[in-house]
């Protein structure tokens, strides 16, 4: 005879508490400012899904091949958004700080500051709010809404 507490079946991974890793089990605040910051600095890598493409050539009123040849870059094998000398990304516009893009970004934009770097730790949140003036202020985002974040910023 099993012990009446025990269950036999798996509990879904949504329905199970918080694992002891997830320090932010509570929730953390952000509400974006529109500030640019993560849009700028040094070069890097917005990463571009098929369908990403599509909805941005479809937002811009361009062809996917205008858009691969004048807007992204080829790196690691991967294409990304293209940016500027200064690590500016090509679609932010410099006079007014704002996403030329932002209806349709990529899930990579979409997901910040969830993604799992920025969120490994306390200290790594931490360094996330000293560049983001957003982060760490405004509503309680929670848990699930930043696992699926974090989960959708690793595609």
């Amino acid at each position: 005879m099993s012990d009446p507490t025990e269950s036999d079946h798996e509990v879904p991974a949504d329905e199970k508490p918080p694992e002891a890793s997830e320090w932010y089990s509570a929730g953390l605040r952000f509400h974006c400012t529109q500030c640019g910051n993560c849009c700028t600095g040094t070069p890097g890598y917005v990463w571009l899904s098929t369908q990403e493409m599509i909805e941005i050539a479809e937002f811009l009123s361009i062809s996917t091949g205008e858009l691969r040849l004048m807007h992204t870059k080829v790196a690691q094998g991967k294409l990304s958004l293209a940016d500027h000398a200064n690590g500016d990304c090509v679609f932010l516009d410099g006079a007014t700080r704002k996403c030329r893009i932002y209806p349709v970004r990529p899930a990579q934009c979409r997901t910040w500051p969830f993604w799992e770097k920025t969120i490994e730790t306390p200290e790594a949140w931490q360094a996330t709010c000293e560049v983001c003036p957003g982060a760490g202020k405004g509503e309680l985002v929670p848990l699930e809404i930043i696992r699926e974040s974090a989960r959708q910023s690793r595609l």
